[in-house]
């Protein structure tokens, strides 16, 4: 049985475990509202041009930029973005499992991958699977230009034929508590009708009148798109990585709780029958004591 001593060492680092948890949980709120503000304005715009660029691609005449052009899914790329720390749940763990399917998915095609993050470098670094390259410790930083260096080799790349489709997987922050594990097609760009399965509304639409013409419109786009689209991606996964750690930092500031009311409980407990045996020997030695002089 614990002791009373072992007991008290065990409520202050209980303690001490819930301060740090409390202390994170608001540094992770207080990044929180930054990101999603970020997010929640650049979400729009990004939406937007994917569905002007898969409205483009569908109403362009055959291959009308490199970016466009298909060909048999020999060798693929995977980007897979984690965050850099732990402690959020199970936000880099749904990452890697949805990866790790994938990867089981494509059989005998050539996967290789871009590991952002450093817990999907961790990862993948101990199982078979060839890392091309990676990005790591800039997230606390995140800027346009990282999402420019990113999409700017998966690009060159693509066009230089080493690749023939590109494959993104992140985390989409949909609130604090909900992140939503998604895999989207980065390149080649895929038309509106591929993207949702069939023809919708759009498809009736007539075509656009270009100017000044639809090499030069498709050539300035695109690679704004694809580097929009990777931006997106990087915010989406800050923002739900700090929403997973201040949801799991909450979590564990409330066990902590209830796990100090559970020990306090049991110090009273043993401190309480500590007390009660030491009267019970005082009154039996008083006793002895009073029927030895009686004698």
């Amino acid at each position: 049985m614990a002791t009373l001593r072992d007991i008290r060492r065990r409520i202050r680092s209980v303690e001490s475990t819930q301060k740090i948890t409390r202390a994170m949980k608001l540094v992770a709120a207080a990044k929180l509202r930054r990101a999603q503000e970020r997010i929640m304005a650049a979400r729009p715009y990004a939406v937007k041009m994917a569905e002007l660029l898969s409205s483009l691609v569908r109403r362009a005449e055959g291959e009308a930029h490199p970016l466009l052009v298909r060909r048999e899914a020999v060798r693929k790329r995977l980007v897979i973005i984690t965050a850099d720390k732990g402690l959020c749940g199970a936000f880099n763990s749904n990452i890697l499992r949805a990866s790790l399917a994938f990867l089981r998915e494509q059989g005998e095609t050539s996967v290789t991958l871009v590991v952002v993050g450093k817990k999907a470098r961790d990862f993948y670094r101990r199982r078979p699977y060839k890392i091309k390259s990676e990005m790591l410790g800039f997230f606390d930083r995140l800027a346009y230009s990282h999402a420019q260096e990113l999409a700017g080799g998966l690009m060159q790349e693509y066009l230089a034929g080493e690749v023939d489709e590109v494959h993104l997987i992140y985390n989409e922050f949909r609130s604090v508590a909900v992140q939503r594990v998604k895999r989207e097609q980065l390149l080649p760009i895929e038309s509106a009708d591929a993207a949702d399965g069939q023809g919708g509304p759009e498809g009736a639409a007539g075509d656009y009148i270009y100017e000044p013409s639809p090499e030069a419109i498709l050539a300035a786009l695109l690679p704004r798109h694809v580097t929009t689209q990777v931006y997106r991606a990087l915010m989406e996964s800050v923002a739900g990585e700090y929403g997973a750690r201040m949801t799991a930092m909450e979590a564990a500031t409330k066990n902590a709780k209830e796990m100090i009311s559970v020990l306090s409980i049991q110090y009273n407990k043993a401190r309480q029958e500590r007390i009660t045996k030491e009267l019970l020997d005082i009154v039996g030695g008083a006793e002895a004591l009073r029927q030895a002089v009686e004698a």
